[in-house]
């Protein structure tokens, strides 16, 4: 059964990737932008940002951190949507020495709070949009220095459209108070002709911690090295050669990021593999304004488009979308959630190229397998292992299975994280002797390697391409006056893939569904709210006393 997938690799794609012709992730972003100075390297809502540029304010704000005294190896958390200031950001933090803390901007309080402290962050980079929920959380958290940056206050951009992205990412909040906090624009100030003193980073310093809910509930950090990282950025470029063999390396390619870069799959093949390719990433901070979306596409010839599921569908569903030029369209790929099929049929029809399925998890430093690029039919599957990566299938015990028979997906290969932050209990329970991470997703191989999903052994929820973990969940609604008991269950639903379904014992019989909504909006973040809820006399048991969850999710 080893490595029975490399027969059925496309021509051209190697078997094995070199981490070490990269010291660092810091070195595969400093090559970019010597190699690359002229070129764009991200644009958003009308101004752009070259990659000399990238290489100039990325330095100076790397100085500007380690003024601040932060010792090697100090977590710096982004809490930015996909605006410029991200890219800036994440690059000084790794190029400084630092780890950087990737945040959702649209956590809860209770949310953040967890992510600083869990993290240690000593510093916070927030858009002014979402700092009140910085300031109810910072008393109870490590950081030290707070930076509020606006979306308008790179590079000069006009007012109009300062005030426009406000509109685009959420409602504004013109006021706060932390008193710890610095303006975006006078630290770059402060930064201006400060040098960035050489930091020794090798492939075993932490690049990344990249929260995740695991195979468990609990909210963790996957540790992610610049090893890990670097492999896959390489990993993926080699999958891409036979779309990329025949492009000219002095032009650059033109990528749509509308993931957010908070979430590794954008992190990886957007922003990183983007820099490797000299490429441009066009930087869409609202996605769910989808007439604003298309209407941004139409200034851009573009290439390579990553998206999941529900962001493919949405677009096919704007009218003007159709009408756009896609001549220049190689490749289209889909994670986070699985691509149906239909979906893809579509989006080939209206644009001449299919989505391309991939496998992933932040524990894999986003693409653990793929499948073939350049293919003209949709393929059901997550494809075969990427380059240096292996899968097993495992049973109960950690023996493999024979091809044909379900079980646990595990994945090894240099792209697997070393470990969970500061939890080796659960970094034990994750990781094999031999060193593979078992996913926690159920899947089937076939005889050539190709591996199909078929069920999650934990009951984790996948709502547009997010993971949502029901021990959350629970938590939250059994902290409201009126709950006796309650389950959450994933329902399927025609826009997110899944929804989340509660149902709720109540205590107090006055308790209504409106209640346990509003509950939830002031406690999770939007795709973890529930869409349903049901009201239940009991809820079924083993035995024991565990609410067996898989009698709720079968029809009544």
């Amino acid at each position: 059964m080893d490595k029975v997938w490399l027969e059925s690799y496309p021509q051209g794609v190697a078997a094995e990737i070199d981490c070490s012709s990269y010291r660092s992730l810091a070195h595969l972003m400093e090559e970019a932008f010597h190699t690359f100075a002229p070129r764009t390297a991200y644009s958003c809502m009308g101004t752009t940002l070259s990659y000399a540029e990238l290489d100039r304010m990325s330095a100076a704000l790397a100085a500007w951190l380690q003024s601040k005294g932060l010792v090697r190896g100090s977590r710096v958390a982004i809490m930015l949507p996909n605006i410029l200031q991200y890219p800036v950001v994440m690059a000084a933090v790794v190029r400084g020495g630092y780890t950087v803390v990737n945040v959702n901007p649209l956590y809860t309080p209770r949310e953040l709070e967890h992510q600083l402290v869990d993290s240690g962050a000593q510093v916070l980079f927030v858009l002014e949009n979402f700092a009140h929920t910085v300031e109810q959380v910072l008393a109870n958290t490590p950081l030290q220095q707070v930076v509020v940056a606006s979306a308008g206050d790179l590079l000069g951009v006009k007012g109009a459209l300062v005030n426009l992205a406000a509109r685009h990412l959420k409602k504004m909040v013109a006021r706060f108070n932390l008193p710890k906090a610095l303006r975006f624009t006078q630290v770059m100030r402060e930064a201006a002709g400060m040098r960035l003193k050489d930091v020794q980073i090798g492939h075993d310093d932490i690049a990344f911690l990249q929260y995740t809910g695991g195979t468990t509930g609990a909210s963790k950090g996957a540790v992610l090295l610049h090893r890990n990282v670097v492999a896959n950025v390489l990993q993926n470029e080699a999958w891409f050669q036979p779309t990329l063999a025949d492009w000219p390396r002095d032009q650059g390619m033109t990528i749509v990021c509308a993931l957010p870069l908070y979430h590794v799959f954008a992190l990886t093949v957007c922003a990183l593999m983007g820099l490797r390719l000299g490429a441009s990433n066009i930087l869409i901070p609202n996605p769910r304004d989808m007439p604003g979306f298309v209407r941004e596409l139409k200034k851009h010839r573009i290439n390579i488009f990553p998206g999941v599921n529900t962001l493919y569908n949405g677009l096919l569903n704007q009218a003007e979308f159709a009408g756009l030029d896609f001549s220049a369209l190689k490749a289209c790929t889909g994670g986070g959630m699985a691509v149906q099929k239909a979906v893809s049929d579509r989006w080939q029809q209206v644009t001449g190229v299919p989505i391309v399925q991939g496998y992933g998890l932040s524990e894999t430093s986003a693409v653990a397998t793929c499948n073939p690029c350049g293919i003209r039919e949709f393929a059901a599957g997550i494809g075969l292992p990427l380059p240096s990566t292996e899968i097993a299938i495992l049973d109960e015990e950690g023996r493999r299975l024979a091809f044909g028979e379900a079980g646990e997906i595990a994945i090894r290969g240099p792209q697997v994280m070393a470990g969970y932050w500061q939890r080796e209990d659960d970094t034990a329970q994750a990781m094999t002797a031999d060193g593979f991470f078992r996913t926690g997703d159920i899947g089937i191989m076939d005889s050539s390697g190709r591996t199909r999903i078929v069920d999650r052994k934990k009951d984790m929820i996948l709502v547009s391409g997010f993971n949502v973990y029901p021990n959350e969940i629970e938590a939250v609604i059994a902290g409201l006056p009126g709950v006796l008991e309650c389950a959450c269950v994933g329902v399927p639903d025609p826009s997110t893939g899944e929804a989340v379904k509660v149902f709720v014992v109540r205590k107090d019989q006055a308790l209504t569904a409106e209640q346990v909504f509003e509950h939830c909006k002031r406690q999770l973040t939007g795709y973890k709210k529930p869409k349903y809820v049901e009201f239940r006399d009991e809820l079924p048991k083993t035995n024991v006393g565990k609410i067996l969850r898989r009698a709720l999710r079968e029809p009544a």
